[in-house]
């Protein structure tokens, strides 16, 4: 599929088929295909959590999810988090197949950057985590498949119960596979006019 059509074609879609599995080949290149998302200097702060145990999926539902059935009911389950300390984890590693002048340069740079800045850190993870959300969504949508962003959970006792490493933070999950109804029109565009302003407010 087209990228644009891709773009205009995908939905939230809250309601698929439980009977249906992604293959192992299916699941692998939807996320190779996510982390080629961008990310600031390259650190790739998302770690996925793929939910795929059923029991596991039928208690977030029933206990942190708002009994929302795509949390049972969808192929793939995915719970984006993100590394905040992954700038000071080896950055050499991020800029490995550069030239040695520009991965010493982006290297170098990456520490004074995020040190002490722990509100840019947890921005910085947020964005990467939402540019790889929406990679993950597109490409599924290409595949032929459906996704729904999902936010409406309790993300304490999920973080909780996944055992969230210290310095990592929560993000959406992303629910993949096949749509059983067609989802509601569009709410609404809000007008270019409202959105865009020429170099400045």
């Amino acid at each position: 599929m087209d990228v644009i059509d891709a773009i205009d074609a995908r939905r939230a879609v809250k309601h698929f088929d439980p009977d249906h599995r992604l293959s192992a080949a299916e699941e692998r290149r939807l996320l190779e295909i996510t982390i080629q998302a961008p990310s600031s200097f390259n650190i790739q702060h998302w770690r996925f959590v793929i939910l795929r145990d059923p029991a596991l999926r039928a208690r977030i539902r029933r206990d942190y999810g708002n009994d929302q059935a795509q949390i049972t009911d969808a192929s793939l389950l995915v719970l984006f988090t993100a590394d905040l300390k992954a700038w000071s984890k080896q950055p050499e590693r991020y800029w490995a197949n550069a030239p040695q002048p520009v991965s010493d340069l982006l290297v170098g740079w990456m520490g004074p950057f995020h040190e002490g800045r722990e509100w840019l850190q947890r921005d910085e993870a947020q964005r990467s985590i939402g540019l790889a959300m929406q990679t993950l969504m597109l490409a599924a949508t290409g595949l032929g498949y459906q996704s729904c962003p999902m936010i409406g959970f309790e993300i304490e006792k999920l973080a909780d119960l996944i055992h969230l490493p210290e310095d990592h933070v929560m993000g959406p999950m992303v629910a993949i596979g096949k749509g059983t109804q067609d989802p509601l029109p569009k709410p609404g565009q809000l007008p270019l006019e409202e959105l865009v302003f020429e170099n400045g407010f």
